[in-house]
């Protein structure tokens, strides 16, 4: 199997992404510990996944710093470690993000204006093209980081791909910057992670996934607060534990915390983080509070603090607090790294559309219509490790010889 793998990153500038970045060059010279990825133990060399080595990053931004620049403006990595592999994060350097001459809004310089959404859409597939062929590419996975988005439901133009085809030729404004590069991987062929909340989900890009034969997996990557919801929830549950109340609040000061600032960008976010409780309990907690609010000083180091408040024995009142200080794009970049080679994987394996194994990356897990997304992150666990031995056991099928192979060796 040909092994160099490229990863197409909506974003390529952001925290994660260049965490990502500066993480796989330091690991490609054994700087730093192979940590935080499961893609790394022993499921790496059984699956046969693509090796860290082999990937190469590159993508779209508004802001045209390479990303050794970047990686200094956001603070997430060591400076001593970042200029070990100076040279190689300097030749990363962002390809034009695209916008609609109607709908431009930034100040950012690094920005191609287009007529049309087809002329959007053209263009991100050259640009993939020609990172393909400069790279010597075999494969690509499209990646989406983008910066969140406001707040969008399901309409007619998302329901069927005829409708989304048309909207595409109108310039419908509900088709959003994540559905247009979700479109193009389609039509391309690549699998497509969204990393993002932004709504990518709709019925019109499942089934066209389904139908190009492309994995898609999302949305939301479940990093901090939301990991320990879901790891604790299953326990109370379990042990019949009333929650009577979750109050969670996170303070984080990095560009995302900045565009949650913005009322509707936060209520994306926010709803991607409420879902979860219910589901895994089976009952409403009418006091589940979820509240983010940005704080410069803190920079990439999040602080995410949960009060709960449980009834058990008797119906007596007691109460557990959490104080997690994280950096979100530590616990954020080994699970891109982590989807790449999995997506990669389950392309090569013959999947598409929605990949429910991969729910335990996520707060928003993707899910059919009609079907519950799964939250209880060990039910969401057992999906994935299910999968990999049914992979493992098609994979050995796929090796064995027939009788008349046999018969002539």
């Amino acid at each position: 199997m040909n092994n160099r793998l490229g990863v197409c990153v909506i974003g390529s500038n952001g925290a994660v992404a260049t965490t990502a970045i500066a993480g796989i060059e330091l690991m490609k010279k054994n700087l730093v510990p192979r940590r935080g990825m499961i893609t790394e133990r022993e499921l790496g060399k059984v699956l046969d996944l693509v090796p860290i080595d082999s990937i190469v990053i590159g993508g779209w931004d508004l802001r045209s710093d390479n990303a050794y620049e970047a990686a200094l403006h956001h603070g997430v990595i060591q400076r001593h470690l970042i200029d070990q592999v100076k040279q190689e994060l300097m030749q990363v350097r962002p390809w034009a993000a695209t916008t609609l001459n109607k709908s431009h809004r930034s100040q950012e310089q690094n920005l191609v204006l287009k007529k049309s959404i087809r002329e959007e859409l053209k263009h991100i597939e050259q640009d993939i093209q020609k990172f393909k062929a400069l790279h010597q590419l075999d494969r690509i996975v499209l990646v989406n980081l983008i910066s969140v988005e406001k707040f969008s439901i399901v309409e007619d133009v998302h329901a069927t791909i005829e409708a989304f085809e048309k909207g595409l030729d109108s310039d419908d404004e509900r088709i959003s910057p994540s559905m247009k590069y979700l479109y193009v991987a389609c039509k391309m062929q690549i699998p497509f992670v969204n990393f993002t909340p932004n709504l990518t989900k709709i019925p019109a890009l499942e089934h066209f996934s389904e139908k190009c034969g492309i994995p898609i997996a999302g949305e939301d990557g479940k990093t901090g607060q939301t990991l320990i919801k879901t790891v604790l929830a299953p326990m109370f549950a379990i042990r019949d534990l009333q929650v009577d109340g979750w109050f969670s609040t996170n303070i984080l000061g990095n560009n995302d915390g900045l565009i949650l600032n913005d009322p509707s960008s936060n209520k994306t976010k926010v709803m991607s983080k409420e879902k979860v409780l219910d589901s895994i309990l089976g009952y409403k907690v009418d006091n589940h509070q979820v509240h983010i609010h940005y704080y410069k000083p803190r920079g990439d180091a999040k602080e995410a603090w949960d009060n709960i408040d449980v009834s058990g024995f008797l119906g007596e009142n007691m109460q557990i607090k959490i104080d997690f200080l994280c950096k979100d794009s530590i616990l954020a970049a080994p699970l891109v790294i982590d989807l790449v080679r999995l997506l990669d994987f389950a392309k090569r394996n013959g999947e598409a559309g929605i990949q429910r194994q991969f729910s335990f990356f996520f707060k928003a897990p993707y899910h059919a219509e009609g079907e519950a997304a799964l939250h209880d992150f060990f039910k969401q666990y057992d999906l994935f490790k299910n999968w990999v031995q049914k992979s493992l056991m098609s994979s050995k099928k796929a090796k064995a010889p027939s009788k008349e192979e046999l018969v002539c060796r």
